[in-house]
């Protein structure tokens, strides 16, 4: 619900009455100027994003408020794409700020956001994340993508010391590097062509609060510069400027990549990976959890019926078979992803292992569609494979997984006519059956097998 104010005064009683996600507050304003109105904003729930719209003889007022705490500012007249794109970044900084993240919850009692998990190595990562919360320590959070590092942030953010402060969220690959040095540290007037007035950077926005460096590994060599010289010297420059600026953040870095192979290879600074490794929490993939599959089911089963206002199904325990012998490359979130899809197209009935399968199955051939290229897909897949897993047997675990997604999608496309599949793929019905057994296949036939 959008709500609307004349004036700061009556801004400031609708933020009393029911706290929004975000604030979009004018610098001239009747009565209480801008500046004001944030102040008082500010102390009435200091973690709500509040942009700021002014015009160029306000600026510095502006500016000021942008390190009393402010999100950020925008000149008018604005574009509405860059006013939209700032929206999304202050409404996502709520969620991360406001929204709670729970650990070891019940799953049907869980939270919209919980890290969901009772093995042993999340048992280490709940310790984890108790004790460098309660430091003022650089954190390195390393995981493959899916894995949840985003969630273990947040939570050692609201954990931490400087929960009451900002805490702003920085993508090293989302934002291109040309924009980046200037999104982190900021611009004086004139530091190029365009810079018609001072910019605040993110890392000088956050002071006294955390800033969450996302993909660190990708982040370019000179930047990764600057980042040292602020975990040592705890201060920057603007772009552009000469003046050190103290700047009192705490920063925890994200990342997917092997940074001691792009040290190796020249790729990323060593003096910097010590800096930020003085905790370093690794989050492991799915696999290697098995056991928590059947908890994150639940809780995915559970989160969205509630969000699609259905009564949630629950699932077979044969579902719950397949579900544990995939391989699960994209780890939770992939979990997610295959329960919501299957969810979409559920009647009412417990998810079964054909729901599954075909929800996997459909992922599958996206995933190929959507890259442009399915040999890339597949060899990228391979890629992963080779450097992140050191099975004895590796040569049969990826062509078992090649073969059941293969007869996976021809028994999709026969409508689980095994003849008809068999058929398609070249192989003799009883060869065909042998290997739906052994993958665990539960594909019922949907049209009258023809025995030719």
């Amino acid at each position: 619900m959008a709500f609307g104010a004349a004036s700061g005064e009556a801004g400031i009683n609708i933020v009393k009455k029911e706290i929004p996600d975000l604030v979009i507050l004018d610098m001239r304003l009747p009565g209480m100027n801008g500046l004001e109105t944030f102040r008082a904003i500010h102390k009435i729930e200091p973690k709500l994003p509040v942009i700021i719209m002014t015009a160029f003889g306000s600026t510095e007022n502006a500016i000021e408020a942008t390190k009393l705490g402010a999100f950020d500012y925008i000149l008018k007249p604005f574009d509405i794409p860059d006013m939209l794109t700032l929206v999304k970044q202050a409404i996502r900084a709520s969620l991360f700020m406001r929204s709670p993240v729970e650990m070891d919850s019940i799953p049907d009692n869980a939270s919209r956001d919980a890290i969901i998990g009772r093995s042993t190595k999340m048992q280490d990562v709940y310790k984890s994340i108790g004790r460098v919360s309660q430091t003022d320590a650089t954190a390195l959070i390393r995981g493959e993508s899916g894995t949840g590092k985003e969630l273990v942030v947040r939570a050692i953010y609201q954990h931490s010391l400087r929960a009451d402060k900002p805490f702003l969220v920085i993508n090293c690959v989302a934002i291109p590097e040309t924009l980046l040095e200037s999104e982190l540290f900021g611009y004086e007037k004139g530091a190029f062509t365009g810079a018609a007035h001072r910019r605040v950077g993110k890392i000088e926005q956050a002071h006294g609060g955390t800033v969450f460096l996302d993909e660190i590994g990708d982040m370019p060599l000179n930047l990764q510069a600057k980042i040292l010289r602020l975990l040592q010297e705890k201060s920057i420059e603007r772009l552009g400027g000469s003046e050190n600026i103290n700047a009192d953040v705490r920063i925890i870095a994200a990342t997917n990549r092997d940074l001691e192979s792009a040290i190796l290879e020249g790729k990323f600074r060593e003096d910097l990976y010590y800096r930020l490794k003085v905790v370093t929490i690794w989050i492991p993939p799915l696999r290697e959890r098995e056991s928590d599959i059947p908890l994150l089911t639940d809780y995915f089963l559970s989160k969205f019926s509630d969000e699609k206002g259905i009564k949630n199904p629950g699932i077979t325990e044969e579902a719950k078979v397949v579900l544990s012998k995939h391989s699960w490359h994209g780890n939770v979130r992939e979990l997610a992803n295959t329960i919501q899809k299957a969810l979409i197209f559920n009647r009412g009935a417990p998810l079964s292992s054909d729901d599954i399968a075909k929800a996997i199955s459909e992922k599958v051939h996206e995933s190929a569609s959507n890259s442009g290229n399915g040999d890339q897909a597949l060899r990228q897949w391979l890629m992963k494979e080779l450097t992140s897993r050191r099975d004895e047997n590796l040569f049969d675990s990826c062509m078992d997984n090649i073969a059941s997604k293969l007869i996976g999608e021809a028994l999709s496309i026969c409508e689980g006519n095994r003849s008809k599949a068999a058929k398609l793929l070249g192989l003799s019905r009883p060869t065909l059956h042998s290997k739906i057994e052994k993958y665990n296949l539960k594909f019922e036939t949907l049209v009258k097998e023809d025995n030719s």
